[in-house]
């Protein structure tokens, strides 16, 4: 039975229970695909030939999981520094032959060892200090304790990797640390393709790089904003805090 057939049946299954508990007046978001995004930037990666998603920040494996329910049939090596989730994440990758996952680490701008704050909403966890306004839009969130992690440039450990794909892609999901794993890829930034990054517009880790910033530095590595996906909202009030922004090199 193919990984392919495995993994339509199991979002069938998904959608089935999501039905049921819905009418039981219940969310299951946790077992949602990401659904629209993953589809718009699955057409996307095969409209650039992608054969190499990097997935920075993987946490249990959702991004990973959605591109491949929507067609995207390459190869993906993960990158995850917590624990919990990095267990969570091999778990999730080990049907599939061409999803690796990397030794658990995070990635940064230079090579050693670094203190996570992990968060009780496990996606909020980083290794900046999260600011008041990220706290009180997303309570949840709230830090729990560290994990003193492992730290690699994607210089140190991706030239393999990328000199065996004709078009890779590069996914950062790092909590405000973004700046710092695009400082730790200045050799390797020209090899991508193409770039899904999330951006905050304000600032929801102490010290990050806003999203203007980042764009800026993208646009200036030759790279064209493609796309830009939903991201973190304020509940209350409907204020955008946080976007996904998609970039494909310049033809």
């Amino acid at each position: 039975m193919s990984y392919e057939f495995l993994t339509q049946m199991k979002y069938k299954a998904i959608r089935v229970f999501k039905k049921s508990f819905t009418f039981l007046g219940l969310e299951v978001d946790k077992l949602a695909p990401r659904s629209n995004s993953d589809l718009q930037l699955v057409c996307s990666l095969k409209k650039f030939h992608i054969d190499l998603v990097v997935d920075i920040g993987a946490n249990e494996g959702q991004f990973a999981s959605g591109i491949r329910h929507f067609g995207y049939t390459g190869k993906i090596i993960s990158f995850e520094p917590l624990a919990t989730a990095y267990r969570n994440l091999l778990s999730a990758s080990k049907r599939d032959p061409l999803w690796e996952v990397y030794e658990r680490c995070a990635i940064g701008d230079c090579d050693g060892e670094i203190e996570m704050n992990v968060s009780n909403y496990s996606v909020s966890s980083s290794i900046l200090q999260m600011s008041q306004l990220h706290l009180s839009a997303e309570p949840r969130s709230y830090i729990v304790g560290q994990e003193k992690v492992k730290l690699f440039k994607l210089d140190s450990i991706l030239p393999t990797y990328i000199e065996n794909s004709e078009h890779s892609f590069l996914k950062i999901d790092t909590q405000g640390f973004e700046w710092q794993v695009l400082d730790g890829c200045k050799a390797l930034l020209s090899s991508f393709k193409g770039i899904v990054c999330e951006m905050s517009l304000v600032e929801l880790y102490q010290g990050q790089h806003l999203w203007l910033e980042v764009l800026e530095r993208l646009s200036n590595s030759g790279f064209s904003l493609w796309a830009i996906q939903p991201g973190f909202t304020e509940p209350s009030d409907g204020r955008t805090l946080q976007i996904n922004a998609v970039f494909f090199r310049n033809e």
